[in-house]
């Protein structure tokens, strides 16, 4: 679109910030147009979220200033930022779950009636003006706990609209989105940038940055090494400058020769913590070098499966047998010891110990044993090194192994698991959305580690909302809708027409080839 000034809304002049043994932002410049989306792109721990975090107040800057509306600003803190029309939308959302979707928004500029009550109805009727003007459908009323994660994100994006933000920062938006959402976040980014909202847009998914940035500013290693337009750019030009060397966007994978099953789930049901079935006698098995991806729009039950199959929910009925063992009810643990890995859907719920060290997490499944301990202590000069080969061999960006995983980028974080689990003898990998959150380079990185874990004979069962993904790395997917697998298609025969009408429960029969029809595997 068309900056609706001639003068930036917000300037950024040379900013630099050095961590210990890290210059995480490089004498970076930045302008920001009324009206504009600007896509700030770059690898994980290239330097994006720093200069955010300088922007929105939670870190200052070595050197730079900032330049409001053509004026110096100092920002030193989230509440300065604010007060400048500054607002954020973290990658991990700020939100209260028992609280309301009004009393979160309200949350540090509450209205009060009768001298000392809340005024939740005043909330409310805001709220639902904001809602309305941007096309942000949210209850007031609804608590956050119970909002899937799209309208979670909206309740974030209220907020800032609440207290006038005109400049807003989205930092990874759409990597917690299933596809549909992440389309429907773009419409309204459209809708708020048509309404004069100014927008950074903090990403490193090479798609979405054509789909709705007005401008791309490309970081890498601290520092901008490009600017473009969608229109001059496509995502192998992209790629090269976040990576700094072409990336090969397409999965080379050879042919498998499946051996024997390693995993067989058979007549499996699974409830939630309210007793509603959300994994419906569901069957399926995985053969040594084999993957096995399972597509499906999140919340059909999807994180519940891979729950029961990890230890970490147990199953009502139905059994799980791994190498012969039924682990149906067998602690987390003991299917670990089996020669089963898991690269968890949450990294900071369940992959991480974020306040230990890098190092300590990179033991974490295997620390009692020997070499990492001997009885009950820890050999800490051993964890030590085999945490440097490991971030020296899967390029984790820290300042040091003794870092806590809880300051690294989330990508960084994810590559934590990733070194963890895929650095150990396994047989059974379950993959759970395990490059969520990871730029072009790192994502052409795990893939490989993925595709030789199966050459090497593991089987492998991946669970992503990215129907690219699924596509690309699987050699069969199962479709699962609502709590079931309605189908099991061969890859090499499925198209994303095909594999997107089954994730919305429709079974194309009439339109399917007899080819298709006969690598349809109904399983109702």
């Amino acid at each position: 679109m068309t900056p609706n000034s001639t003068l930036p809304i917000l300037e950024l002049r040379g900013i630099t910030k050095q961590f210990p043994g890290v210059l995480a932002n490089d004498n970076i410049d930045l302008k920001l147009n009324k009206g504009e989306i600007l896509a700030l792109l770059g690898e994980n721990g290239a330097g994006k979220s720093t200069l955010m975090n300088i922007l929105y107040g939670l870190y200052q800057p070595d050197e730079g200033e900032i330049i409001i509306e053509g004026r110096k600003t100092e920002i030193n803190s989230p509440t300065d930022a604010i007060e400048v029309g500054i607002g954020m939308v973290h990658q991990h959302f700020m939100l209260i779950p028992v609280f309301t979707v009004a009393e979160n928004v309200m949350l540090g500029l509450e209205s009060v009636k009768y001298g000392e009550f809340l005024d939740r109805a005043d909330a409310a009727k805001k709220i639902k003006v904001i809602a309305d003007q941007f096309n942000l459908h949210v209850n007031p009323n609804d608590l956050v706990r119970d909002l899937p994660v799209g309208i979670q994100q909206k309740v974030e994006i209220v907020k800032l609209l609440y207290r006038d933000a005109e400049i807003l920062i989205f930092d990874e938006p759409t990597a917690v989105l299933t596809p549909q959402e992440a389309d429907e976040f773009f419409d309204i980014m459209r809708s708020l940038s048509d309404k004069g909202k100014s927008i950074i847009f903090i990403t490193h998914k090479l798609r979405e940055v054509l789909e709705v940035a007005d401008r791309i500013m490309v970081i890498r290693n601290g520092a901008v090494v490009g600017e473009t337009t969608p229109d001059k750019a496509d995502k192998n030009s992209l790629a090269a400058m976040m990576v700094g060397r072409e990336v090969s966007l397409m999965v080379k994978k050879k042919d498998n020769e499946p051996g024997q099953v390693i995993i067989e789930i058979e007549d499996l049901i699974v409830t939630d913590v309210y007793k509603n079935v959300v994994v419906d006698k569901v069957s399926l098995n995985v053969r040594a070098g084999e993957i096995l991806g399972i597509a499906g729009v999140q919340g059909n039950g999807q994180t519940e499966l891979v729950e029961a199959i990890t230890g970490l929910r147990k199953p009502e009925s139905g059994t799980i047998t791994l190498l012969g063992q039924d682990i149906t009810r067998a602690s987390p643990r003991k299917i670990t010891e089996l020669g089963s890995a898991h690269v968890p859907e949450d990294r900071q719920a369940d992959g991480l110990v974020l306040p230990f060290p890098t190092a300590e997490n990179l033991v974490l499944c295997t620390y009692y044993k020997e070499p990492f301990s001997k009885g009950a202590t820890l050999q800490y000069q051993i964890i030590l090194d085999h945490a440097k080969q490991l971030i020296s061999d899967f390029d984790i960006r820290t300042p040091s192994a003794l870092t806590p995983v809880g300051t690294l980028s989330g990508g960084n974080q994810q590559k934590v698991i990733i070194a963890r689990e895929l650095s150990r003898p396994i047989q059974f990998l379950m993959a759970s959305q395990p490059t969520r959150g990871l730029d072009v380079g790192s994502i052409e990185y795990i893939h490989n580690r993925i595709l030789q874990k199966r050459d090497e004979g593991c089987a492998v069962l991946l669970v992503s909302p990215e129907l690219d993904e699924i596509m690309q790395l699987s050699d069969r997917i199962a479709v699962m809708f609502r709590g079931e697998i309605i189908a099991i298609v061969e890859s090499k025969l499925a198209t994303k027409e095909q594999i997107g009408l089954l994730m919305a429960g429709v079974i194309p029969e009439e339109d399917m080839t007899t080819e298709e029809k006969q690598v349809v595997e109904r399983s109702f």
